[in-house]
């Protein structure tokens, strides 16, 4: 790479940062929203796969999994938004990150594309702010 190209490459991907993480937080506030408020419609469960329908309904039936799953969506979904504390966002969704990816893998497979999306905007933000993660993985 020639030192006139090097600037452009780094602004592109500064860009990407930036978009890939505001476009994420919007897709989890507004599924952490939607969890308190009921604002999009539910899919037909008769439309879905009967093991991803149980697994819902046993999250529905605890009384706070599907609010904890809610409240963790949103608060991170507005952390990336806004862009402060974008490492604590993105380590408190990985674990949902991973579980929406195996829901569409084991229970529900009509999903698979956004969930693919999901985990590739996870990595990638993870990737772009590694330098916060190192910290933490260093043997104490």
């Amino acid at each position: 790479m020639t030192n006139a190209t090097a600037p452009k490459t780094r602004k592109l991907g500064r860009y990407a940062t930036v978009v890939t993480r505001v476009l994420t937080g919007l897709l989890f506030a507004t599924t952490g929203l939607n969890g308190f408020l009921m604002f999009m419609p539910a899919p037909d469960p008769s439309t879905l796969a009967p093991e991803g329908v149980a697994f819902s309904g046993a999250l529905y039936a605890t009384g706070y999994m599907l609010q904890l799953a809610s409240g963790v969506q949103l608060l991170s979904g507005l952390l990336l938004i806004v862009g402060r504390f974008v490492p604590l966002a993105l380590a408190m969704l990985a674990p949902m990150v991973v579980n929406i990816f195996l829901f569409h893998v084991f229970l529900e497979p009509s999903g698979m594309t956004m969930a693919v999306l999901v985990v590739a905007a996870e990595i990638g933000l993870a990737w772009a702010y590694r330098d916060r993660f190192r910290p933490m993985l260093k043997a104490a």
